[in-house]
């Protein structure tokens, strides 16, 4: 069992980090230094020790913020909203519904900007990608958790990988994600059954390696591409799609495809640091890379 996901022991308080010899004072270890966070009771026979940040970018999704936190897990640490200068009541709905949230006002513009500026505001060791429109439910959370506690570094959530699907995407969307993500596979060496989508979760050491740098829509793509070009291993997860509950997207098929391309074409040509080859791991209940 891994060192982080552990049983909740009856009687025992588990927020407290014991180790192998029964004192508290040693945290678990992640990679070569150790964490400071303590377990979290995930249900009455399982807890984690990794802080989970959840990072939601909105503007005006007064309306569905709601149901997207309805769904949010009790244990995860802190909520990151990073408002994109809402005119409705968005920063006020998340704070009645969410007492302790982190708001950040965005400065920039763009889903990419908005997600580079929660990433930053984020104290979690694992980060977790959700967006305001209702489609994604946070249930699923655990599955992206487990994956990463279980040795994966980026946890990418997959609409067409079994087990997964989507009730929001037309015929032509599904199309262009085919096909640039056929690209992106045969172009980088990644087995990605999805491509262009924003329910992903990841460790905070990951951003020191794929080095966002850029503002829309795009921001997905970019992020799988630079976690296979840095070596990292990858666990897809199975993910249904839910369709937007109120208002209408700000996603344009045509030209963010188009923006898409151009990221691949950008990236194709730029040398990046590969520490390993990238990894690509399978499991169980957890949907197939191939």
């Amino acid at each position: 069992m891994s060192s982080f996901l552990r049983p909740a022991v009856p009687g025992e308080d588990p927020l407290i980090t014991p180790s192998e010899n029964g004192h508290a004072d040693r945290a678990p270890k992640i990679g070569g230094g150790r964490i400071s966070g303590q377990y979290r009771p995930i249900s009455s026979h399982l807890a984690i020790a990794p802080p989970v940040s959840v990072v939601i970018p909105a503007m005006n999704e007064a309306e569905n913020l709601p149901y997207v936190f309805k769904t949010l897990p009790d244990w995860i640490h802190e909520v990151v909203l990073v408002d994109g200068n809402s005119t409705d009541d968005t920063v006020q709905v998340a704070r009645d519904l969410w007492p302790g949230v982190k708001v950040v006002k965005q400065r920039g513009k763009g889903k990419g900007d908005a997600l580079i500026s929660g990433f930053a505001a984020c104290s979690g060791e694992i980060i977790v990608m959700v967006d305001a429109d209702g489609s994604a439910d946070g249930n699923e959370i655990i599955s992206y958790v487990s994956a990463l506690v279980s040795g994966a570094d980026f946890a990418k959530g997959s609409r067409f990988a079994n087990g997964g699907g989507t009730d929001d995407m037309t015929p032509i969307r599904k199309l262009g994600n085919w096909a640039l993500c056929a690209v992106v596979n045969a172009k980088f060496g990644a087995r990605y059954t999805d491509l262009c989508y924003g329910y992903n979760a990841f460790w905070r050491h990951c951003l020191d390696k794929i080095d966002l740098d850029c503002t829309g829509f795009e921001v997905e793509t970019l992020m799988n591409i630079r976690v296979v070009k840095a070596g990292l291993r990858v666990q897809e997860i199975p993910s249904h799609e839910y369709v937007r509950i109120h208002g209408v997207s700000n996603l344009s098929a045509v030209r963010d495809g188009l923006r898409v391309l151009r990221v691949i074409l950008h990236e194709r040509g730029k040398r990046h640091g590969r520490r390993r080859p990238p990894a690509f791991a399978t499991g169980v209940n957890r949907g197939e890379v191939s």
